[in-house]
């Protein structure tokens, strides 16, 4: 299903996100970090994308992402790497607020593997109703209608002020009137 939603927005950072998730729990570990890569370029030097106007009630933080990267790295012993990406996490992470990081941190130094952040279980994508409303089609067009010419046997097709004219052409007949 991450598949198919990162096919249709190739920008979509959270589903980069949880699609590396999933790559960590299959144990794929080369695909969880490309994704993690993915996700955080695709936030494009923001510290967070607020998803609720979207109707997906999550943040997702760059700090998040980034420390996922350095869980995706731990799993593929690239021990340095996790320590540098955590490094860039601590920068990405508001003020005062380090603590999961420092532990983090701590864990990379004693080579213990990071269980990486994931979106909440349960939350999904549910767009407002009247965005789902407008997504009907609409027949601004109306049904197609079938216009028959009154001359006989008239076998134009095409709009009427371009038929080249002919000189007796369009007057009636006695039996057109049967």
């Amino acid at each position: 299903a991450f598949d198919k939603t990162v096919a249709k927005d190739k920008s979509l950072a959270v589903g980069f996100f949880q699609r590396g998730f999933v790559h960590l729990q299959l144990e794929m570990y080369e695909e969880a970090l490309s994704d993690y890569h993915q996700a955080f370029g695709h936030l494009r030097q923001n510290p967070f994308i607020d998803y609720k106007q979207l109707g997906l009630r999550h943040i997702l933080y760059a700090w998040e992402v980034l420390y996922s990267t350095a869980a995706a790295q731990c799993r593929l012993q690239q021990w340095q790497e996790a320590r540098v990406t955590l490094d860039k996490a601590v920068v990405w992470r508001p003020e005062g607020r380090t603590a999961i990081l420092d532990l983090a941190l701590k864990r990379v130094q004693d080579r213990l593997f990071l269980e990486p952040m994931q979106v909440p279980p349960g939350e999904f994508f549910r767009p407002r109703k009247k965005e789902v409303e407008q997504l009907d089609s609409k027949d601004f067009l109306g049904k197609p209608k079938v216009i028959s010419s009154i001359i006989p046997n008239d076998e134009y097709i095409g709009f009427e002020p371009l038929r080249p004219q002919k000189q007796g052409f369009y007057e009636p007949h006695a039996d057109a009137v049967r």
